[in-house]
């Protein structure tokens, strides 16, 4: 497998929260996309990465507004930046 930036590791934690707090399976999501259910495990894994318009359409699925992924992803990777400072 790639070698995932910290950065992007924190976007498939939010991404996996997100799709849990929306009580639904990597199945039940796939199957709402109209992908297979190996579609999700494999963004979710990070053996390859969402393009833009492709979270757009998860986010929309799973019923959150991208805008809020994006702020906490942020945030996120702002409180990781200040852990690594000594």
């Amino acid at each position: 497998m790639k070698s995932i930036s910290n950065e992007y590791e924190i976007f498939r934690r939010c991404m996996i929260a997100a799709r849990k707090e929306a009580h639904m399976t990597q199945e039940s999501l796939a199957k709402s996309l109209q992908k297979p259910q190996s579609f999700v495990a494999k963004y979710e894994n990070g053996e390859r990465r969402l393009d833009v318009i492709e979270f757009l359409i998860v986010a929309r699925v799973i019923g959150i507004d991208p805008c809020t992924i994006i702020t906490e992803v942020k945030q996120q990777i702002a409180e990781a930046s200040c852990e690594e400072k000594p």
